[in-house]
């Protein structure tokens, strides 16, 4: 197996925003699942300045023809800014103008068929080019410790010591493995395995570990040659993991358990449990919010 060469900055970062969001059905009939709101950013955001922070300068959302609300969220609203700065309201100004920094560009490509993850991350491929990138999946708001960085910020930490492609691993109870793609780990060191394979969704009984890859990657471009190659697989679909095999066979690929609290916001209670977990944090609001749930709990039956 080649260890690739040592990598430096990540230009640009991947966006599948594509999916139907079913689960959170009727909310998302006519809203993307994407555009939720924790406290008072949509999830989207959150993935974005979670990019940003990572040194991004290149933001490509694959979308479908009902996603018409994120390209509206990161573009300038002129009328919305004339009104806040009429009525005094600096802060409200500055966060609205302030959503999609001058420094960084977006680039929106239509996902013509819903034929998986694997699928939109290669409609990335022309932007993409031949240069390493970041793949962000906003169902999974991840709050990590600011001593840490955030969990892109920690893969690049592992790509520029040790070269590849880097993905983001959380230990999840075996009984969930047929959630996730589960590794075969080789440990490396503190946090950092060597992936030796990866399988998509198993069944309990036969996940190789309990290490989960979750929705941050690192990827070598080397992964598109892949993609192209993969045919459908689980559920009918272009699988990322299955590409990821594939680039086993002739590259490393690391795996790295973050250092953080993800939530999966692409299920109602994980959603509800950001919302808490953030509300209690925010800065407006955490003492009151407080102060309602100390005051809400002994009212809840057990």
């Amino acid at each position: 197996m080649n260890t690739l060469k040592i990598g430096g900055r990540i230009r640009t970062a991947v966006f599948p925003v594509a999916g139907l969001g079913t689960r959170f059905l009727p909310a998302t009939k006519a809203s993307p699942k994407e555009m939720l709101p924790v406290v008072d950013k949509p999830l989207i955001q959150y993935a974005v300045e979670e990019a940003l922070a990572a040194g991004v300068e290149t933001l490509v959302f694959v979308t479908n023809r009902n996603k018409r609300a994120i390209e509206d969220h990161f573009d300038r609203v002129y009328e919305l800014e004339n009104e806040l700065l009429e009525r005094e309201k600096p802060d409200l100004l500055d966060q609205v103008k302030d959503i999609l920094p001058r420094s960084a560009s977006a680039i929106y490509i239509r996902q013509q068929a819903a034929l998986g993850l694997g699928h939109a991350v290669l409609c990335a491929a022309p932007v993409v080019g031949r240069e390493p990138f970041f793949v962000v999946l906003a169902d999974d708001l991840i709050d990590s410790p600011p001593a840490s960085g955030n969990v892109l910020e920690q893969l690049l930490g592992i790509h520029e010591r040790h070269g590849g492609s880097v993905v983001a691993l959380e230990r999840v109870p075996r009984e969930h493995a047929s959630r996730y793609g589960i590794i075969q780990p080789e440990k490396i060191g503190e946090r950092l395995y060597g992936i030796q394979s990866i399988v998509e969704k198993p069944d309990p009984g036969q996940a190789p570990s309990d290490l989960a890859v979750i929705g941050r990657y690192l990827l070598m471009p080397e992964i598109m040659e892949c993609l192209e190659k993969t045919g459908r697989g689980r559920g009918g679909e272009i699988q990322l993991t299955d590409a990821l095999g594939q680039l086993l066979a002739t590259e490393q690929v690391l795996g790295y358990a973050f250092d953080g609290t993800r939530y999966d916001c692409g299920d109602k209670l994980g959603y509800l449990e950001a919302c808490v977990e953030l509300g209690l944090k925010h800065p407006q609001l955490s003492r009151e919010f407080k102060e309602y749930l100390i005051r809400r709990v002994p009212l809840l039956e057990p």
